[in-house]
C-alpha cells in the first residue's frame, strides 16, 4: 500500500452490491478474464475508462449482498487505488483488507464528485480533493488492519508474521 493514493473519482450511489460490482455471470472465468467487467452492472465502460490509482466514492452500504471475493479482487487487479463510502457491508470490507485494496469510511462522500482529483492517506484517514481543496476525515483504520494493508494483504501479512516469529523462536533456541 502506498502511503497516499492519488486519482480521478469515479462516483456512485448507495447500496451497490457485489453482483454490481462483479456480475454473477462472469465468476467462472479466472481474475484476468474477470477484469473486463469490473462494475459492469453500474456502467459497462467503467473498466474502459478507469486508470490505475482511480478511487471511487460512493454512498452508504458499498459491497452488500454475496460474499464473494471477487468484488473486491476485481477493483483491486484493474487498479482502482481505494474506495471511499459512507459505509461498506461488512464482508466487502474484510475481503478488501484481505487483498490490500484501501477501504475508508467517511459521512461526507456527497460533497465529493465524479471526475475530482482526490488524494486518500489510508495512515491517517484524511482526504484531500484538490478539485474543489476541501478535505474530508475519513474513519482511521486500525493499526491491525494499516499493518495488513501495507503488508499486501491478509496473506503476505501471515506469512510475514509467521517468519518473524519462527525467527524469534530460532534467536531464542
Amino acid at each position: 500500500m502506498s502511503a497516499t493514493i492519488r486519482g480521478r473519482v469515479w462516483k456512485f450511489g448507495d447500496n451497490i452490491d457485489t453482483d454490481q460490482i462483479m456480475p454473477g455471470k462472469y465468476l467462472k472465468l479466472s481474475r484476468a478474464e474477470a477484469v473486463p467487467h469490473v462494475m459492469e452492472g453500474i456502467d459497462p465502460e467503467f473498466a474502459r475508462k478507469v486508470r490505475p490509482g482511480d478511487i471511487i466514492v460512493a454512498g452508504a452500504n458499498f459491497g452488500s449482498g454475496s460474499s464473494r471475493e471477487s468484488a473486491a479482487t476485481a477493483l483491486k487487479d484493474i487498479g482502482v487505488g481505494a474506495v471511499v463510502a459512507k459505509f461498506f457491508a461488512r464482508i466487502f470490507f474484510r475481503n478488501a483488507i484481505n487483498f490490500a485494496l484501501p477501504v475508508l469510511e467517511c459521512a461526507e462522500t456527497d460533497r465529493i464528485n465524479e471526475g475530482d482529483d482526490l488524494e486518500v492517506l489510508p495512515e491517517e484517514g484524511l482526504i484531500i480533493d484538490h478539485t474543489t481543496g476541501e478535505r474530508f476525515q475519513a474513519t482511521k483504520l486500525p493499526p491491525q488492519v494499516l499493518e495488513i494493508l501495507r503488508a499486501g494483504g491478509l496473506v503476505p501479512y501471515l506469512r510475514e508474521r509467521i517468519a518473524r516469529e519462527r525467527a524469534e523462536v530460532s534467536n531464542r533456541g
